[in-house]
């Protein structure tokens, strides 16, 4: 006589939920080790905030009148999303796109841009600039 083997459920449904957890946060982990650079970028970024809020809440920014507390914020994190990509250009082993960083940046720079020049030539610019990338962007990828 033969035994009958019980049915199992497939592997993916056996696995434990603790595995699971473990995976997704190695995952993430691996995600942050992977790309230290803009893990360092957005946290100089929240420095920067913290930085700025303090000045502002000790009055340091009413020796500058014409400069408003977010906006400095933004001229900041513009400037500290740019050096990221500066880096990412020069140095070969962060070289990542960086089309997106770019494009906050822009936007960035242009919010903080626009509270000191008018509007109406800070948005043009910021699009002229994502332009040039995409531009000489192209041209340099058809050369290699």
């Amino acid at each position: 006589m033969s035994e009958e083997q019980p049915v199992r459920p497939p592997r993916s449904h056996q696995e434990k939920p603790e595995k699971r957890e473990e995976k997704e946060e190695k995952s993430w982990e691996e995600k942050w080790r992977r790309d230290p650079l803009n893990a360092a970028a957005w946290a100089l970024i929240l420095i920067w905030a913290g930085l700025v809020l303090l000045a502002y809440n000790l009055n340091l920014l009413d020796w500058f009148p014409w400069l408003e507390g977010w906006s400095l914020f933004f001229l900041g994190a513009g400037a500290i999303l740019l050096l990221e990509v500066g880096i990412r250009l020069t140095l070969p082993s962060y070289r990542q796109p960086v089309l997106g960083t770019i494009i906050v940046a822009a936007v960035f720079l242009g919010i903080g841009l626009g509270e000191l020049i008018s509007w109406q030539c800070v948005l043009p610019g910021a699009v002229i600039v994502v332009g040039f990338y995409l531009l000489f962007s192209g041209i340099l990828r058809r050369r290699q």
